[in-house]
């Protein structure tokens, strides 16, 4: 791997599984440039860029944010319920 290219993961998860996919992108690369490099759009073609969040390493982050060498790319599904909302029915026994 030349020394501008870097290494990047991307990760997308549903309830039942999960998808990891290994890029190679060039320095200066971005959020968006690793997600359209690796296909996920392709495998997951409900993934809306428009509605869903994005991060590295589990903090959010833009589509134009650059990454690094090692940085995981996660795409994160948007919330079907609020998680208190959740846990308040579940404490409730609903």
């Amino acid at each position: 791997m030349p020394a501008e290219a870097l290494a990047v993961e991307v990760a997308y998860a549903l309830p039942d599984r999960q998808t990891v996919l290994q890029v190679v992108l060039p320095e200066g690369a971005t959020i968006g440039q690793a997600i359209a490099a690796s296909g996920m759009l392709a495998r997951h073609p409900t993934v809306d860029l428009e509605t869903c969040r994005v991060g590295i390493f589990g903090h959010l982050r833009n589509l134009a944010d650059v990454v690094r060498d090692g940085d995981r790319v996660e795409i994160y599904r948007p919330l079907v319920v609020d998680p208190k909302e959740r846990r308040r029915r579940r404490a409730q026994g609903d």
